[in-house]
């Protein structure tokens, strides 16, 4: 109940911030509450709100906040696969077909969790997602999303011993890496896809390590792709991430993140990444 209270204090003065341009406190208080919680707590406190004063805690976040600030705090309070579905909605369906976001999701999420976001998917758009994948992607790409969103795939291996027998059969045949391979064979987004995939099953963290590095570095700091990674990773392997990223970029997430963003949208960055004393 008390953080509703704090919620409610903090968007009658956001409302004031934007005539008289007032410190931001309450943005802290903001990023401090919803950071800070569990989603399942985040998903208590938006009943609680409800409850106490008969309005939408998305709603309200999307109506007082702005811009990238706005897109972590709201994004926060979906639960996982309902995020999943958000992102996956808008990349579909937007200006551009965004094929980053239906790589990243569609190549790294369990089976279980590809049937719950597409179950979200229809709840909350009325949609097929593979009907809404088949008409908005094509080729080779779009064949293996469908592939992909059925969730039908062999997840893991009994003995992991496999996997590395498996690998070293196929470079003692081609003699070649299959990454090597795929990028050799193919390329474009299809190309984009396969190398996903085999990355995910090997090391999932250091997937989500480079596409991170990618998007900070790359890309002019992509905000879709930092903000998504971060959120729909930051319950699941998000401190494996950071340590992946250290290792092979030789300095901390929380480093470049501080050093490409700003303001109250680097703070709840910052937030969700965490940190350890030798980041700061």
């Amino acid at each position: 109940m008390k953080a509703s209270i704090c919620f409610m204090d903090a968007f009658k003065s956001i409302e004031l911030e934007r005539v008289d341009d007032a410190s931001g406190c309450e943005k802290d208080v903001l990023i401090d509450i919803l950071t800070q919680r569990c989603n399942s707590q985040r998903l208590m406190i938006a009943e609680a709100y409800k409850d106490m004063y008969g309005r939408d805690l998305i709603t309200d976040l999307k109506e007082n906040l702005s811009h990238h600030f706005k897109e972590v705090m709201v994004g926060l309070m979906y639960p996982p696969a309902s995020y999943d579905a958000h992102e996956l909605w808008h990349a579909l369906k937007g200006v551009d077909t965004e094929e980053n976001c239906l790589i990243d999701i569609l190549a790294s999420r369990s089976n279980m969790e590809i049937f719950q976001m597409k179950e979200a998917y229809l709840m909350q758009y009325n949609n097929d997602l593979q009907q809404d994948i088949d008409s908005e992607t094509s080729g080779h790409f779009r064949d293996t999303l469908m592939n992909l969103a059925q969730g039908t795939r062999m997840e893991g291996y009994a003995d992991p011993s496999t996997a590395a027998q498996d690998a070293m059969e196929f470079q003692n045949i081609s003699g070649q890496d299959i990454v090597d391979a795929i990028n050799e064979c193919y390329d474009g987004y299809f190309q984009e896809l396969l190398v996903a995939i085999v990355l995910c099953i090997r090391d999932k963290p250091s997937y989500f390590a480079y596409r991170l590095y990618n998007a900070i570095h790359d890309f002019g700091f992509h905000n879709k792709t930092v903000i998504r990674i971060l959120i729909a990773r930051s319950e699941i392997d998000l401190m494996n991430i950071r340590q992946r990223y250290k290792e092979r970029y030789g300095k901390s997430l929380f480093h470049d993140i501080k050093h490409f963003a700003s303001g109250h949208y680097e703070r709840a960055l910052l937030a969700i990444c965490s940190g350890d004393a030798e980041d700061y």
